[in-house]
């Protein structure tokens, strides 16, 4: 959505409250005057999408999630605990685009651990599950599956399907919980998780056919 400058005349007053209030949500004043001037004249700005997609994951996800407070319009951070001795923690960061183009945005999913071990377990279910995506999204016709493994970080493209900001949050809901739902089986037995791999699967694949991302 493209932004020009102009000039405006406003009283003091009402700039401390603005100030006041973009302090408080963490955005800029020129942003949140933005923001009120679009949503009174009923037009939609990239913030007001994100808070959308944002808010039915929200109300989507699973109670196993913790969602973390963020003053970023374009950033959810989200946490649980993992089952496994001394309980290490998954963070999944979901940072959406202002401007969506062939990607709506980022997931980054991190291992909080000073574990070697851990890491390396990590390391080796999102190669797995990395290498599994990709070739379930291209037998669909879907080539642009983008991700990265570094350490104790999976990160990867969110998929721009063409989805309505409630259908996109859906999708990330499900896409998140189904994530998590594997890391967790993967990690309570590594040594009989190809055992659970096919199911796994085809449960993934179900997922694509309720919304890509």
């Amino acid at each position: 959505m493209k932004k020009s400058v102009y000039s405006i005349v406003l009283m003091d007053d009402v700039i401390k409250a603005v100030d006041a209030e973009a302090y408080r949500r963490g955005t800029s004043r020129s942003n949140l005057i933005n923001q009120i001037l679009a949503e009174n004249l009923s037009c939609v700005t990239p913030e007001m999408r994100m808070h959308d997609i944002f808010q039915t994951v929200s109300d989507m996800i699973s109670s196993s999630f913790r969602i973390q407070q963020q003053r970023s319009a374009s950033l959810m951070t989200l946490w649980t605990a993992l089952e496994y001795k001394y309980r290490p923690t998954i963070n999944y960061k979901v940072e959406l685009d202002r401007l969506p183009d062939q990607y709506i945005g980022t997931l980054r999913v991190q291992i909080r651990t000073q574990s070697d071990v851990l890491t390396d377990m990590f390391g080796s279910f999102f190669r797995y599950r990395a290498k599994m995506e990709a070739s379930k999204l291209a037998a669909l016709g879907i080539a642009c599956y983008s991700s990265a493994i570094s350490g104790g970080t999976f990160t990867r493209k969110l998929i721009n399907a063409g989805l309505s900001e409630e259908q996109s949050g859906e999708a990330i809901s499900r896409y998140l919980s189904d994530l998590n739902s594997a890391i967790q089986i993967y990690f309570t037995d590594p040594h009989s998780f190809p055992e659970n791999a096919p199911l796994l699967e085809k449960r993934y694949i179900e997922l694509l056919g309720e919304g890509i991302v």
